[in-house]
């Protein structure tokens, strides 16, 4: 189909086209700039390959009078979703800003989103650490959402279809295949990704239709492979579950079990919403048991004093007198023994981390209350006892969590009792991120907001 491609140089009203960004099932999708604006956009071209083609004069042209009809049927169709598209205004959904019908077919004009596709993304920073998974995906649910309450559908979620933004958060792109649930739904299937459902124009789609393709996501990013095609899984499932492929020391078991739990093959076993899938994928609530042996809980629990004492031993080596109030700060915010251990791992110098993992980490187990102690210190208590406003450090906590998740407050913490003003804290947090580009753009948006030259 990328023959049928529109040239470069090519001109579809104020837009001049650059070149193919890719091909799908009912069209094709272009970078292209505004020439009015002198802006890029991502421009969608209805083509649906299968009963259309282009002519001489690059007008599009259904192939035979018996395929008119549902030409034009898929096209009101397809000016009718883009009129929808537009109204969703989220940060992790790409904008779609005009369309409009020129050469026999119609248009969409989206936001030309700057960055890499995730599966790009990703080749250079496995393994990501659950709470860094957790900060990308949760953005992507409250984006879904949104677009589940309208009434539709995305249909092709996959890490293509995932770009990860310059500032390293991420937005969900390519709504071409998306749908009304009460429409007539066509076959869409990205093998892996796709449930069995979308393989047949008769499945019954729905919101857990899009959770099994972003849990496949998730199964791709925790295990390093995709997951199974799902009809191969219908019959004879012998794709090994997250519960067992995926590393239990990174993730919680029951992380694990909710991506299972979205990945399973009939649609009524799976979570029916958003929010009944995040709940259990971040830790309000449990999914169901995974389809595996249960897992047995190691025997001493985070909340043994023991326990707790002995990394507080361990931190003291590296931090001195602050390792008790460090160990009881993180955790009141773990969500679990083994989240706690990743959240003090990051206080260590990176050459002990590993070491301190592989001794704690078997040891621990969902937490299951508070820690309560007298010499603790809340968080914003320990903030506030720093050279700076309590509302500097919250605001760099803030920033600092959308690249590295829960332990943003503790680096922060640290980094203000080191940094002399508003511009070296800054510095020293961001070291905490390691891709260079998000770096970068972290510092120059943070000098941005503390007013620094």
């Amino acid at each position: 189909m990328a023959a049928n491609a529109l040239p470069a140089g090519h001109a579809l009203q104020e837009y001049r086209i650059e070149k193919l960004l890719g091909v799908g099932g009912f069209g094709l999708t272009y970078l292209a700039v505004d020439q009015n604006l002198n802006l890029k956009v991502a421009l969608k071209e209805y083509l649906p390959g299968d009963i259309a083609l282009r002519g001489p004069d690059q007008s599009i042209l259904p192939k035979s009078e018996d395929s008119a009809e549902t030409f034009d049927w898929g096209k009101r169709r397809f000016l009718d979703e883009a009129r929808t598209l537009a109204s969703f205004r989220h940060p992790n959904i790409v904008r779609v800003m005009r369309f409009f019908e020129t050469s026999g077919s119609a248009y969409m004009v989206m936001e030309f989103v700057e960055g890499s596709a995730l599966s790009d993304w990703m080749l250079s920073r496995r393994p990501l650490a659950e709470a860094r998974v957790a900060g990308l995906v949760r953005p992507l649910l409250e984006g879904l959402e949104v677009v589940h309450r309208a009434g539709f559908m995305h249909r092709d979620i996959k890490p293509a279809n995932i770009y990860m933004r310059e500032d390293g958060s991420p937005v969900l792109i390519d709504f071409g295949s998306a749908r009304q649930k009460s429409s007539e739904l066509t076959a869409i299937v990205s093998p892996g990704y796709a449930p069995f459902e979308q393989y047949h124009t008769h499945g019954k789609q729905g919101p857990w239709s899009d959770l099994y393709a972003l849990g496949g996501v998730l199964y791709w990013i925790v295990t390093g492979t995709p997951p199974h095609e799902a009809a191969a899984r219908i019959r004879k499932d012998t794709m090994p579950p997250a519960v067992q492929a995926g590393n239990r020391q990174a993730y919680r078991s029951e992380f694990l079990a909710a991506i299972d739990w979205a990945l399973s093959p009939n649609e009524e076993e799976r979570p029916q919403s958003v929010q009944e899938w995040r709940d259990a994928l971040l830790g309000r609530v449990g999914a169901p048991e995974p389809r595996t042996e249960k897992l047995q809980p190691p025997a001493k629990p985070a909340t043994d004093p023991g326990l707790l004492k002995s990394l507080e031993a361990e931190l003291a080596q590296h931090l001195g007198p602050i390792a008790a109030m460090v160990v009881n700060n993180a955790a009141k915010k773990a969500g679990s023994g083994i989240e706690l251990v990743q959240l003090l791992s990051v206080e260590l110098p990176e050459a002990a981390r590993a070491a301190f993992e592989k001794r704690f980490i078997g040891n621990s187990r969902p937490l299951s209350r508070p820690l309560s102690n007298s010499t603790s210190t809340e968080p914003a208590t320990v903030l506030a006892m720093s050279r700076f406003p309590a509302e500097i450090l919250e605001r760099a906590v803030q920033r600092l969590a959308e690249h590295i998740g829960a332990v943003a407050r503790i680096v922060v913490k640290r980094a203000a009792m080191k940094a002399r003003d508003e511009a070296e804290l800054y510095l020293l947090i961001a070291d905490e991120i390691e891709d260079k580009a998000e770096k970068k753009a972290f510092i120059r948006q943070a000098v941005s907001i503390s007013g620094k030259p």
